[in-house]
């Protein structure tokens, strides 16, 4: 049986298809009342045949505290927001000048309520402690306990996880982001017992777990504030360790697809990772990644998908195929220019798009809406971005995040309107600014 540690939660848009809730990562993804999902580093918890997704609301595009959010799906597909879990108390450590980040709650049987575990600190994250909150239902309100320094040491990037016999455990970054350390809750969920397990020097951050098969399956990233890293898994036959050696969950290069991790959701025998694509000077716009996680190799990694689907009734994930269109096989026009690289697929790319460069494509369709996944390669610390014309339609501007690399190629998505046959995707046309290098363009 899985199980999973009540981690973090941040996405991708997903619609309802069917059965399945169809899902793109790195897309805007938008509640029931049409707003874009404020629910950041956050956590799902179930509740009969109901699942509530609290997470940080950075609307406000600061990592000051605005409001622990929650939202309510019975299908983890179609989200409504609820009543703000938690919002700030002047005068305590949850005040709108404090930090309150990756909020998990949890369900204590003994006590008939709902506790909320946070990493709440001051502005500079000098206190580095842990948070807690409790209701009587799963949106609350919550009421604010207190805010502590476990067993006398530092904690900051945080989880919760509950074993197979109600036990709760807390995952924490400590001493400074360099120790990485499980400990034992009481049985009322509300304070730290006993420590547990130290992995030292690991610089581990964004914890989450999945118990498959008697074996513990820690995943998490190293610190490297808002920049993406390379996601490591360890495993353990017990919480207590010998934990193993790290390894990746997805190519290095990658840095697990531009983002952190932030929750891990069991899918029958396989699971979801759920992380966060974070963007630091509009966090509001941070986007959310799911993808597949998969065991088929006998050991957890991540399976890259542009659009897929997941039917959490069945336990079960399918990717859908599209229609792949190579960029240097378009029209490349003014001063952009087709070069060779083996980080592309075919080994050749167009660049210099945009300041006069830019690039026309033929794609098929059929009539209606589509999902588009450009690939790009951004070698910049900073994120591009290129426009995009349909048909000879107003253009929009997409955003290319940095790929860490000239040589490493990332995809982004789009939604758009397509006629029946042949359709002109025009890029970068009229921008005066450069935009990332094209690689291909895959219609779905």
């Amino acid at each position: 049986m899985l199980h999973l540690l009540r981690s973090a939660v941040a996405l991708a848009l997903v619609a309802t298809v069917s059965h399945a809730a169809l899902i793109v990562p790195g897309a805007t993804w938008t509640d029931t009342a049409g707003k874009v999902i404020q629910a950041h580093g956050g956590g799902i918890l179930k509740v009969g045949s109901t699942y509530y997704w609290h997470g940080e609301d950075k609307e406000h595009n600061s990592g000051s505290f605005r409001a622990v959010s929650c939202y309510s799906s019975t299908d983890l597909a179609t989200w409504t927001r609820q009543t703000d879990a938690l919002t700030p108390q002047s005068g305590t450590s949850i005040s709108s000048s404090n930090i309150v980040e990756r909020p998990k709650v949890i369900y204590n049987t003994k006590n008939s309520e709902y506790v909320m575990w946070f990493h709440s600190d001051s502005s500079n994250y000098g206190a580095a402690q842990l948070g807690v909150a409790t209701s009587k239902t799963p949106c609350g309100p919550f009421t604010y306990k207190a805010s502590w320094q476990p067993l006398g040491a530092q904690s900051r990037d945080m989880g919760i996880f509950v074993d197979d016999d109600a036990t709760a455990y807390v995952l924490y970054a400590s001493d400074n982001n360099q120790n990485f350390k499980i400990a034992k809750l009481d049985s009322d969920y509300r304070n730290v017992s006993s420590l547990v397990s130290t992995i030292a020097g690991s610089t581990l951050e964004s914890p989450g777990i999945i118990k498959r098969n008697g074996v513990y399956h820690l995943f998490a990233s190293h610190t490297t504030g808002w920049a993406p890293n390379p996601n490591k898994f360890f495993t353990a036959s017990s919480l207590s360790g010998p934990w193993s050696s790290e390894a990746d969950i997805a190519p290095s290069g990658t840095r697990t697809y531009f983002s952190q991790n932030t929750f891990d959701l069991p899918l029958g025998s396989n699971g979801i990772y759920m992380g966060d694509r974070w963007r630091p000077s509009l966090l509001g716009s941070s986007r959310y990644i799911w993808t597949p996680l998969s065991w088929s190799s006998g050991k957890p990694q991540i399976v890259w998908a542009d659009v897929w689907n997941l039917d959490i009734s069945a336990g079960t994930y399918s990717v859908v195929n599209g229609t792949s269109y190579e960029a240097e096989a378009g029209t490349i026009g003014g001063s952009a220019k087709s070069f060779s690289d083996t980080g592309f697929s075919g080994g050749k790319g167009v660049g210099y798009l945009g300041n006069g460069g830019t690039l026309s494509l033929t794609v098929q369709g059929t009539a209606g809406d589509h999902w588009i996944a450009i690939y790009h390669a951004n070698g910049d610390g900073s994120w591009r971005n290129t426009t995009l014309s349909v048909n000879g339609g107003s253009s929009v501007s997409i955003d290319q995040p940095d790929t860490g690399s000239g040589h490493v190629v990332l995809s982004v998505p789009v939604k758009v309107t397509l006629k029946a046959g042949s359709n002109t995707l025009l890029f970068s046309s009229g921008q005066t600014n450069y935009a990332a290098d094209i690689d291909k363009v895959i219609v779905y």
